[in-house]
């Protein structure tokens, strides 16, 4: 019997360019990074410590859900029409998911704000905490709110694209690699790990 020997083969490396990595990987930008990751921080605490402390309680209270009925109400207004703000899918989603379930809604927007604005001021799983932060921009601009929601959800993607050097100078320094992640320091140009 003839004996086969099977060498498990790498799988293929794609390369990053030289001027990706020095982009979203070179912490020699993380002075960039944290003032960007810090000013989309600072906007979401803010939002979110407004709705906490709303002293009527329409978002965590006694009211709670109020503040979230009247948003997705005014959402579903604009759902019609010929030029409709709100696709019929997501006003669909609005109608049966949201607004039966208003007040968990409010708990779940105020608290996420604060909890992304957080991690986003302390560099605490920034790469997350940007996508969730944008996931939610994404849900007000589909829901018809423009405001500040187009500048965030740009920023939360650049955040996400730079997630290796955006919490350099935070927690995500010492948190990440407990978890796995090498954050090792590679110069642009220099070859990756993956090089041979």
């Amino acid at each position: 019997m003839t004996q086969v020997n099977v060498r498990s083969a790498a799988p293929p490396a794609l390369h990053e360019p030289a001027i990706s990595r020095f982009l979203f990987a070179d912490p020699r930008l993380a002075p960039l990074w944290t003032l960007l990751r810090l000013y989309v921080g600072y906007e979401w605490l803010l939002a979110g410590w407004e709705k906490l402390t709303n002293p009527a309680g329409v978002w965590v209270g006694a009211k709670a859900g109020t503040a979230v009925s009247g948003f997705l109400q005014g959402a579903l207004h604009k759902a019609s029409g010929d030029h409709p703000d709100v696709s019929g899918w997501y006003a669909t989603f609005l109608e049966r998911v949201a607004l039966p379930n208003a007040a968990t809604f409010s708990y779940l927007v105020a608290y996420g704000e604060i909890l992304v604005g957080l991690a986003l001021i302390l560099g605490l799983f920034t790469g997350l905490a940007a996508f969730f932060g944008g996931l939610m921009n994404a849900s007000y601009l589909l829901a018809g709110t423009v405001s500040v929601n187009p500048l965030l959800f740009i920023l939360a993607t650049w955040l996400v694209l730079g997630w290796r050097v955006a919490g350099w100078w935070g927690l995500d320094r010492w948190v990440l690699p407990r978890f796995g992640v090498l954050l090792g320091i590679q110069r642009a140009g220099e070859p990756g790990p993956n090089s041979r």
